[in-house]
């Protein structure tokens, strides 16, 4: 296993654009319908972030390289940006970052929501990778979330970018909308594997209990068409359906929720995955980059007056007497082999038990094995040779799989 955080490794960049039209009823992400007058305000703030991180990252004992190979927009609808706002954006990173000529940059797009002044700007910037937000084929599904868009819009989209010469597209869908069934579920899937759509991620809908949704199923009500969102069992049957069904049209998982031909998988994602280092700007943004003790994980405040307000950069230090922002998190030697573990896990090639020896060391490695072995035989986890992984079982319980291997590695 290649040493974690090597110099020689490029960064993955990630900007937070929290800004949306409208607010879908599951969403709690730390994005909304704020005032477009704010976005300038966001993007100045945002410039200003990126120009003093080396500076900030520093001060926090951290190693920042110059050289970058992915830059993923998110949000939010980050399509919402104007020419000259991708523009500024772009200089800032410029001016701080060496981008690879061959970097993966990826846009986060809400169908319909991306003026063809912004997509030529972003091209000419080098974006090459667009990421459609589209959750259902099925307009009644769509709308009783809040989506704006429809499925002529959807395809209509997909056309445009791949007219412009944007190839490389994912597209999201949701399992578990309300008023969905197990035929417009297939009918969805259906229609993503006829687009052509070389990447797909399907996603088994989590309702947080904060977002609009979520308070209305908390007491069931019928607001927000609460009392049509399917229950889990089906939704895990039609996820299962559509992993098979897009295996057979040769769009291979490659992550639980993943789905791609063969050499279109996100490189920027997969940095996530193998714990490659990353830095995050804008409201939320995380960040994990090499530091002295291994690595050092941060973040920014998801309070968008919070973050607009501040006088220093949100990667700032507090005073001199104390070590860092409480945002701060260093990661051991303990922590860094259950996250390389868990993330690991998520993809389906899983994990290399000798390459974590040779990292880690056989200690640690054993005192996880017991457990793995009991999840090995209530059929979630494969064992061969010297490779680990979840079955298509194991999948569907990762975070049960996750929870019996913590506690032993933590012991």
């Amino acid at each position: 296993m290649a040493i974690l955080f090597a110099m020689n490794n490029p960064l993955g960049v990630y900007i937070s654009v929290p800004f949306c039209r409208a607010k879908c009823t599951f969403c709690n992400f730390a994005s909304g319908a704020f005032a477009a007058e704010r976005l300038q305000g966001y993007v100045d703030r945002l410039e200003a972030e990126v120009c003093g991180t080396r500076a900030a990252t520093a001060r926090l004992g951290a190693e920042l390289v110059r050289p970058v190979d992915t830059i993923y927009f998110g949000g939010g609808t980050p399509s919402l940006l104007s020419a000259s706002q991708v523009g500024q954006i772009f200089r800032a990173l410029r001016d701080e970052f060496e981008v690879a000529p061959d970097a993966e940059i990826t846009l986060e797009c809400a169908p319909g929501q991306l003026a063809g002044e912004t997509l030529e700007e972003l091209q000419r910037q080098g974006m090459n990778r667009a990421s459609l937000g589209v959750q259902s084929f099925v307009d009644k599904e769509t709308a009783s979330v809040g989506r704006l868009h429809t499925q002529e819009i959807c395809k209509a989209e997909f056309a445009r970018l791949r007219a412009a010469g944007v190839n490389e597209i994912n597209i999201d869908l949701i399992a578990g909308l309300p008023h969905q069934t197990e035929e417009s579920w297939r009918y969805s899937v259906e229609q993503v594997i006829a687009s052509g759509a070389p990447h797909v991620s399907v996603y088994m809908l989590e309702v947080d209990e904060d977002s609009r949704l979520g308070r209305e199923m908390l007491v069931h009500g019928g607001r927000y068409h609460a009392s049509d969102v399917p229950d889990e069992d089906a939704v895990a049957t039609w996820y299962e359906m559509a992993c098979e069904r897009l295996d057979a049209a040769s769009v291979r998982q490659y992550e639980i929720s993943n789905f791609a031909y063969e050499g279109y998988q996100s490189r920027h994602n997969l940095k996530y995955w193998k714990r490659q280092p990353y830095i995050g700007f804008g409201l939320d943004a995380h960040s994990m980059l090499p530091a002295a003790a291994g690595a050092v994980r941060f973040a920014n405040t998801d309070d968008l007056d919070s973050y607009l307000g501040e006088a220093r950069g949100p990667l700032e230090l507090l005073p001199r007497n104390q070590a860092h922002r409480p945002e701060a998190e260093y990661l051991g030697r303990e922590e860094a082999f259950e996250e390389s573990l868990f993330l690991g896990l998520r993809l389906t090639e899983g994990v290399r038990l000798d390459m974590l020896r040779e990292e880690f060391g056989d200690a640690i490695l054993t005192a996880v094995m017991p457990a793995a072995f009991e999840a090995r035989d209530a059929g979630l986890l494969a064992i061969e040779r010297d490779c680990m992984r979840l079955t298509a079982r194991g999948r569907m319980a990762s975070n049960e799989v996750f929870s019996r291997l913590l506690i032993p590695a933590a012991a």
